[in-house]
């Protein structure tokens, strides 16, 4: 993030007084906070609203200063969200396997790999589909002028498209398993 990202999720100019940084900071709190707004992102936005607030609040004077105080303050701000960073994964760490998996973090991530598994397997069903019909509709339907279809390309390409079928029912097996592992537990 730079310092013009945060003028703008706050949606104010880069020359802000400290007055107009805090009555853009409440009206977005009021807009994305996550009790108020039910939006998917909104939780998402509030978060970068108050970190774009403590910044520039913590950091209006040195913004203002120049360049030299600006870099500094850019600096502190990237090794104070490192340190906390860290203190989150420590955190994650010494909590039990059991806890961190009914964290968000980690819901987030069986979401992710669940929604990757069936957007793989989609995607290959739609080649195979997509490469038998389109070599049928060719043979019924030749072009004048052209040569028939090659066979060899045809088998490639169902070939490819059964491996990635194949490849992501494998992948689906093994996340229904662990699934239902995790919902025994």
């Amino acid at each position: 993030m730079t310092i013009a990202d945060y003028y703008q999720i706050l949606g104010i100019p880069f020359n802000s007084s400290v007055n107009e940084i805090k009555k853009a900071y409440r009206q977005k709190a009021r807009l994305f906070h996550p009790d108020i707004n039910p939006a998917p992102d909104a939780r998402e936005k509030f978060i970068l609203a108050t970190e774009a607030y403590d910044f520039l609040i913590a950091n209006h004077e040195r913004i203002s200063a120049g360049d030299d105080a600006y870099r500094q303050a850019m600096e502190n701000w990237r090794k104070y969200r490192q340190e906390r960073s860290k203190q989150n994964a420590q955190a994650y760490a010494r909590a039990s396997y059991i806890r961190f998996k009914k964290t968000k973090f980690y819901k987030t991530t069986r979401i992710f790999d669940g929604t990757t598994i069936i957007f793989s397997l989609t995607l290959s069903v739609i080649m195979v589909l997509y490469t038998v019909l389109g070599y049928i509709y060719r043979l019924t339907h030749p072009l004048p002028d052209e040569e028939m279809p090659s066979v060899f390309a045809f088998l490639m390409l169902l070939s490819v498209g059964m491996l990635f079928v194949i490849v992501s029912l494998i992948y689906l097996k093994a996340y229904i398993e662990t699934s239902k592992k995790y919902n025994k537990r």
